[in-house]
This record gives structure tokens, sequence and C-alpha cells, in this order.
């Protein structure tokens, strides 16, 4: 399902190379966007994708200069002959896959522009090379390679790759991805599979989010805008956080925003003083020694159904865990993390209002209730929370001193209704291990500090970073001249 066509491409005389789209900027020729830095692949402004040949005032991104257009042999992909097939699996499987709106509407917008040769190799040194004799100095363009790596990386795990990529009956493929990453994974490489006429296993569901923004500005790779993993590793926030505020934060709908100061308020407010001050309020109280708590062991609590405010608790709890399957089943991420949240607060309301810290002095048998029911909402948030910040219900379970092989939200006999029930989650005289704090809160000034850090580019901040480094050396010169009485020139 391919044809070899001689094709037109950007070529800059100074760097002696044709140009990988990428390495190419000019003027988006997209009616009413005219963005004066759109890709040679795609308009950042507008998400349109482009062929280099169409931006208007194109420039060679390493050298500035104008490069000139020459013929040179490609091969396309002949995306019009697969179109009915296409048609059927979009129109079938975004209703059975409840595809989100975004990528809906990206992909009819696609079926809509009418579909048409798309070139599948480029003119570079680096890449997959193409397996023909007569294209041996291409390689292929990487978003017509990349998605085929995700079946070959997985042949490269396990012989048996087959009994997921060409197994559609039993297995159901989700993918997630921004929003212009969208047509390659919902007509490009759909169209490679249908063009092998083989069994695949096509995408079932695709999960796209819009653009998460930074401070003032756009994320950007290319342009070093933003904080990316060794910036996130080198502030020394656990990964937990950045991993909650990601995804609360998560824009599936529309462009959400990054901030430093959001940052730490959904950790000082949501992470500790709503999930962290619950957990660690109720295991230190299970902690205190014999006369002031339970020393660790976890009570029994008879007639804990017959308990009004438990029960009531319960019947809440149920529900929220009931919502959180469904938004997960339809991959709404950020709708089950906040469902999940609210059962923490759910479980601090129930503190306050039962009062244990009473309860204890005069009326035990209501405490222990109260303090068993609790260790079940701790044990019920560590499984609920594990797909988003696995590392904090490893640590969960480390101070309930349970192994994590354990966390299921449904018993032995697949009873998921025990959500109903959270004071017979864990059972009566099991150990704790020693509680810890979650989480630590993140100080105004570290905000500053933060912020001031990542501002600007990557080579902006290279920039500031040498200039303190030299103020810092000339510092120390300064003090070591004083010191020996001798006279420093800078």
């Amino acid at each position: 399902m391919y044809v070899h066509i001689i094709f037109i491409q950007l070529y800059c005389d100074t760097c002696e190379k044709f140009l990988a789209d990428r390495l190419v900027e000019g003027n988006c020729p997209t009616e009413g966007c005219n963005y004066d830095s759109a890709r040679g692949d795609q308009c950042e402004n507008c998400g349109k994708l482009l062929n280099p040949t169409e931006l208007i005032n194109p420039r060679c991104k390493q050298c500035k200069n104008t490069p000139r257009i020459r013929d040179t042999n490609h091969l396309f992909l002949e995306l019009p002959l697969l179109k009915d097939k296409l048609v059927s699996y979009i129109e079938s499987m975004s209703v059975a896959g409840s595809w989100s709106q975004n990528a809906i509407q990206t992909t009819n917008a696609w079926l809509k522009e009418g579909l048409k040769q798309r070139c599948i190799t480029r003119d570079l040194k680096w890449g997959v090379p193409v397996p023909l004799d007569e294209f041996k100095d291409k390689v292929f363009y990487v978003w017509f390679d990349a998605p085929i790596g995700y079946v070959s990386i997985t042949s490269c795990y396990t012989r048996d790759w087959e009994k997921w990529w060409k197994n559609p009956d039993n297995v159901e493929l989700y993918q997630f991805m921004g929003k212009d990453n969208v047509p390659f994974h919902t007509v490009m490489f759909p169209s490679t599979l249908i063009g092998t006429g083989e069994n695949w296993t096509m995408m079932k569901t695709i999960s796209v989010t819009e653009y998460l923004n930074y401070e003032s500005g756009k994320f950007s790779k290319s342009k070093g805008v933003g904080v990316f993993g060794n910036d996130a590793k080198d502030t020394n926030i656990p990964v937990e956080v950045w991993r909650y505020y990601l995804l609360t934060n998560r824009p599936e709908v529309s462009d959400t925003l990054f901030t430093w100061s959001d940052l730490q308020t959904k950790l000082n407010n949501e992470l500790l003083n709503n999930l962290g001050n619950f957990i660690n309020r109720v295991l230190s109280f299970l902690a205190k020694p014999t006369g002031l708590g339970y020393g660790s062991v976890i009570p029994d609590a008879p007639g804990a159904d017959s308990h009004p405010l438990t029960k009531k608790l319960g019947e809440e709890v149920g529900k929220y865990v009931e919502q959180y399957l469904e938004a997960m089943e339809k991959v709404k991420l950020k709708q089950g993390l906040k469902t999940a949240m609210s059962i923490s607060s759910e479980g601090n309301a129930y503190l306050q209002e039962s009062q244990f810290w009473k309860l204890y002095k005069e009326d035990q048998p209501s405490c222990s209730i109260v303090i068993k029911t609790s260790l079940g909402l701790v044990y019920l948030l560590a499984c609920l929370l594990e797909p988003f910040m696995p590392s904090f219900s490893v640590e969960v379970f480390k101070q309930l001193n349970l192994p994590l092989e354990q966390a299921s939200l449904c018993d032995e006999k697949g009873d998921m209704d025990r959500a109903k029930r959270p004071w017979d989650i864990l059972p009566a005289g099991h150990k704790i291990g020693t509680p810890e704090p979650l989480f630590k809160d993140l100080k105004d000034e570290e905000v500053e500090d933060y912020r001031r850090r990542f501002a600007g580019s990557q080579a902006d901040r290279l920039e500031r970073e040498e200039a303190e480094k030299a103020a810092k050396l000339a510092e120390q010169l300064k003090k070591k001249a004083s010191a020996t009485g001798q006279k420093t020139c800078f």
C-alpha cells in the first residue's frame, strides 16, 4: 500500500543537506494563523500538520538561511486506497472505545480534508534504514516508524508478541498522548496495519490531552522552556508529588497551566493537610501505647454495621468507589483521582465528627469502631491511589505492615462491596508498622527559588548559571587576595 514518487524537499546549500522537518521554520500557511515559528511538520500554534514546502518564508534552523527546493525520491503511504476500511474502523471503535472528544475532532478534521498520500521516508543520516536497494540512502519518517516500534519492542521482550498484537478478540489496546500526536495513531498507524491485510490488534481507546502550559508561556522541549525530567529530579520534590500534581492538573478537555504556586497549594492543602494528615492521624493514634492508644494493634469492632455515623460513612465510600471504577474504565483519570481524594476528605470529616480522642476515654467500643473503620479507609486509599502514586502506596502498605501484593479493592471471593464495610477490611489483632509523615510542606521561599531557577529557556538558565559561577569565583578570589594583602584584577 505504498507508492514511489519523485518529491520536492527543502535543501540547505549552506549546511549541504536535505532538512529534516523540525530543522525548518517559517510562517504557518493556514489562513488566520501566520505563526512565525511553525515547524516543517506541524504548527505549534494552530496544530495543523504541514509539509516543509508549505511554509511561507522558510529558514534553516541551524544557519538561518533560506533553503531551496530540490527533487528527491520517496515512498508514500496510499491512504486514499484505505479510506473505506479506515473510516469503518474509526466510526466503530471511537464509539466502542469512548475516544476522548479532542481525538474524535482531530481525526474527523483529517477525514473531512480528504485523505492524501503521505510521505513515509526522509533524507536523513539518522533513523531506521529503508530495506529497499533503491532507497538505501534514506530512513523512515519517525511517525511512520515509531508506532511500529510498539510492536517491535514487544517482540524483543517476548516471543509470544503475537498473543498481544494479533489477538483482537482477547486484547484491548489503550493509548495515551498529547493532541498533536493524534493523527499518527488514529489515521496513519491504523492505515499501516489495515494495509497489511493481517488480523492486528487495533487501538480501542485513545486518551488525549490538550496542552499543559508553563507559568506565562508554553512548554517547549525544542526551545527549552519549562520544567523537564532532569529539572524535576533536581528540585528534590518527591516523585509522588510530581505525579499527583500533573495528573490532577491533566489537561483532558482544555489547556491547563503549570505554576509553582499552584503546585505548592496542591501539595500543602491536598496531599499534606488532607491525605497525609488523615493517614498519619489514624496510624499515629493506633500506635500510641495502651492507655493512650492501641499499642499498634488493630482492635476488634463489633457492632460497626449498626453504628450510625460509621454506617453512613460506609454508604458514602461505597458510592465513591463505584464512581472511581466508572471513571477509570472510561479513562477519566483526573476524575478518578479527584474521587479517590474525596474519600480522604470523608475520612477527615468522620474523625472530626466522631471526636475519637474523647471516645477513647468515654466510650472505647465506639472508638474502636472509628479507628478500625478509618484503617480500612487508609487501606482503600492506598489501593485507589496506587495507579497515580505507586511510591505513596508502597509506603502506606509498609506503615500498615502489609505486603503490597495484598492490595485489592475486592476480597478473595471477588466481592467489591467490602468498600461499603471498611471496618471489615483489616483484621483485628494485626500489628501495624511505624507511622511516618508522608508529605512535607513546600515553603514560599522554596517556591520563589524554583520560579527563579527555572525561568526562561534552557539557554537563559545556562547563561545565568555561568554568570553566577563567575561572580562566585570572583568573590572567592577577592577574599583570597584580601587575606594575603594582594591586589587582584578582574
